[in-house]
């Protein structure tokens, strides 16, 4: 018998320190050669551009897994007052092919995103790291306050948005100070999380002081960027995938493009666990999301599931019997 998660049950099999620990082994089998993953397909929708893609990965480290990502990003979901990413994850038998469970994947891929996030800050931000900036106040912005502060203890945080009442909104509920731009929250950020929608860069060079910190999440499309290039051509950049970088990431594809640097620029998996080599350097982490980021997560919840009895048991065919 197969087994159904929705999003309740995943967020409550799912607590973030947990998610950080295993996204750190995802990585590091992805970035060891243990994992089959093509880079993702996607399929544009509609005049808007919108997308679906598909993300299968096996994962050969012991606890082996198999399975896919469905998921769809529609930026006008926002003005509809629904989410503007929504997914779904199936989990394969790795010995047989079965069915194992079909996953709502929403909060999986938004708590994952930020879980990634925060092993880059485990591994690259300066040990003197007091002051974080959150650009972005929507889900990610949210999921990202609460991984950060998993591994961090800093001393202030500063948020901005667009809009000043999620602006507000998010920081009542966090304890952010308000920004009343982008320079000003980013001014004395010793980490900086770009959470944005925006299809332009928002963090300019100039703003960014020596020793900072990076993660660039909102961008995930080759003609979409947050980063300046300049920024970009200075910093150390890592990656998650290498392969996926040079075909998804804009904050990469398009400086490459102007001439700034060329595709050596990429320093290093996050899976190759770098390290901070200077007190003053800037390093980047570039976030796309892998599949093996979301077969391992859901594989954690299936194992949780199963162990305390929740979930619902079905069947499609005599094959899940």
């Amino acid at each position: 018998m197969a087994l159904l998660l929705n999003e309740q049950q995943v967020r409550m099999l799912l607590p973030m320190q947990d998610l950080i620990d295993a996204m750190e082994q995802a990585l590091t089998a992805y970035s060891s050669g243990k994992v089959e993953q093509p880079v993702r397909s996607v399929v544009d929708v509609g005049p808007d551009k919108n997308f679906f893609g598909l993300m299968p990965a096996y994962v050969a480290d012991g606890s082996d897994s198999l399975g896919a990502k469905l998921v769809t990003f529609f930026l006008s979901n926002a003005k509809r007052g629904i989410p503007t990413h929504f997914a779904t994850i199936v989990l394969l038998d790795p010995e047989t092919g079965k069915l194992q469970a079909i996953l709502d994947g929403r909060y999986l891929t938004e708590a994952r995103t930020a879980a990634v996030s925060a092993v880059s800050v485990r591994l690259l931000a300066r040990p003197t790291t007091k002051n974080l900036a959150i650009i972005g106040t929507g889900v990610q912005a949210h999921s990202h306050f609460e991984a950060l502060n998993s591994v961090w203890a800093f001393e202030q945080i500063r948020a901005w948005g667009p809009t000043r009442s999620k602006l507000e909104a998010f920081c009542a509920s966090t304890g952010a100070l308000p920004a009343s731009s982008v320079e000003e929250a980013v001014s004395d950020a010793d980490v900086i999380a770009l959470v944005t929608s925006s299809r332009e860069p928002v963090l300019m060079d100039e703003w960014v002081r020596p020793g900072t910190h990076i993660i660039a999440v909102g961008a995930c499309r080759p003609t979409h960027r947050e980063l300046d290039g300049r920024l970009v051509a200075r910093a150390r950049v890592f990656v998650d995938s290498r392969a996926g970088a040079l075909r998804e990431a804009g904050d990469i594809l398009i400086p490459i493009r102007e001439g700034l640097f060329d595709a050596s620029h990429i320093e290093a998996e996050l899976g190759e666990r770098p390290d901070r080599k200077t007190r003053d350097e800037i390093t980047i982490f570039k976030s796309l999301g892998m599949a093996v980021e979301d077969v391992v997560a859901a594989k954690l919840v299936y194992d949780r599931a199963r162990s305390a009895g929740v979930g619902m048991e079905f069947e499609l065919g005599v094959g899940d019997q």
